[in-house]
């Protein structure tokens, strides 16, 4: 009969290789305790806000240690009338950086929605929870949530890409699953409120849809520095064009450089 000595070694062994079934991806572009504010806009006018916060502490979920990362969406100006507020919240690895659980709140007048999503990377399978029910789907490996895919992106050196190279991962959103492929379209320089600076521009590959317009319906200018953060985004819907461009932020891990010689 083993020892319990031996039983502890054996539970030890086992639980290291358990973790190192995850993959391990270097993050130099941003901490916890990050934070940025964006205007959204329709032509002039200014129609939403959107606020995108890390918590400035580490959680363990799944036994794993997570950022909290916070995406708050709310109407602004004339459109505040329909007093939507939308709050999408994950829990995101920050080693695999792949999401261990995803929490979705939507108010829109009286409207209200509300579910809670658990990733099970072992089983490779996402459970949603709604309305007191529970559903089980199947996942591919390293499966992200619509938060986590971006912090993955930003972990991704854009600048090193030769122009119509493009990256793709696995996406679980409500009970769909999409290919979130992002194709790079070079350098260049924006005007934001804080001045001008370098950029890389990326675009989001859509499938044919009647939303969007066109496969490059979604343009984003990330800044070219190791923050690679999104400064602008345009979005080409059927209706119009509508814009999202950054308004403060606080705690970047580096400075920006706000004039371009």
């Amino acid at each position: 009969m083993l020892s319990f000595k031996y039983f502890i070694l054996i539970s030890l062994f086992c639980s290291f290789t358990f973790v190192e079934d995850f993959r391990t991806i270097q993050n130099d572009s941003f901490r916890a305790g990050e934070s940025y504010d964006y205007k959204v806009k329709y032509g002039f006018l200014t129609i939403g806000e959107a606020q995108v916060d890390v918590d400035d502490k580490i959680y363990a979920v799944s036994n794993r240690p997570c950022f909290k990362v916070n995406v708050v969406g709310k109407t602004a100006g004339l459109t505040d009338v329909f007093k939507v507020r939308n709050t999408y919240r994950s829990y995101v690895d920050t080693l695999a950086f792949i999401p261990h659980k995803f929490i979705y709140s939507a108010r829109e007048n009286s409207y209200k929605r509300d579910q809670i999503i658990n990733f099970d990377h072992h089983k490779n399978e996402a459970i949603k929870v709604e309305k007191e029910q529970s559903k089980t789907f199947a996942v591919p490996n390293n499966i992200q949530d619509v938060i986590s895919g971006y912090y993955f992106l930003r972990t991704i050196d854009f600048s090193k890409f030769s122009i119509g190279q493009s990256i793709s991962s696995p996406l679980f959103f409500d009970e769909d699953l999409y290919i979130m492929k992002i194709k790079y379209a070079g350098k260049g320089v924006i005007h934001t409120k804080f001045g001008k600076t370098r950029v890389l521009k990326l675009n989001p590959i859509l499938p044919k849809n009647d939303l969007f317009k066109g496969e490059n319906a979604i343009r984003i200018w990330v800044s070219d520095d190791r923050n690679r953060v999104p400064l602008k985004i345009e979005v080409d819907f059927s209706f119009g064009t509508i814009d999202m461009e950054i308004k403060n932020y606080k705690g970047v891990k580096y400075p920006f450089i706000w004039k371009v010689a």
